[in-house]
């Protein structure tokens, strides 16, 4: 089982327990989040869902993020990625919105380097968006199942469970 396999294998009793829901905006991992949550019985008690946002202005027009926001510094940026989970909590009403941004690759986009990624999680007390450099993670297929792995990660400290997973 793969680091982010294990993690939702043990997000996904630990948001049970705490009574906790997630929804999730994605954009440069596709539904890839959801999808490894969703490998793990059980997540349909905590998964609320979530869209996959990939063009600019699918960020604005499900998630309700400004459109000057977008215009300004476009869909890669930690304030974008912060819009983007505050938006998907809000509106899958969760307890906890997680998102994800940046550039697979195989080319810059807007003068961002492939690899720069931003995971950010929202909830009713605060929104903070986490930027990963991830340009030596290799190809854009690793990019984005290290993106995956940064936002589970992300996800377990919230809740308090990092260094949970179990093994295998």
């Amino acid at each position: 089982m793969s680091q982010a396999g294990r993690l939702a294998a043990a997000l996904v009793p630990a948001l049970h327990e705490r009574g906790l829901t997630v929804a999730v905006a994605e954009s440069l991992t596709g539904g890839l989040v959801m999808a490894t949550l969703t490998e793990i019985p059980g997540a349909s008690a905590v998964l609320r869902g979530g869209p996959v946002v990939y063009a600019t202005d699918t960020k604005a027009s499900e998630l309700g993020i400004d459109a000057g926001l977008l215009a300004s510094l476009g869909p890669v940026s930690a304030r974008v990625a912060e819009a983007m989970a505050v938006g998907v909590r809000a509106r899958w009403q969760a307890d906890i919105g997680l998102a994800t941004t940046g550039v697979a690759g195989p080319e810059g986009q807007n003068g961002h380097p492939v690899g720069e990624v931003y995971v950010a999680l929202a909830d009713a007390s605060d929104s903070f968006a986490l930027p990963c450099s991830l340009g030596q993670a290799g190809d854009r297929a690793a990019i984005r199942r290290q993106a995956v792995e940064r936002a589970l990660v992300a996800l377990a400290a919230h809740i308090g469970i990092a260094g949970e997973a179990p093994a295998g």
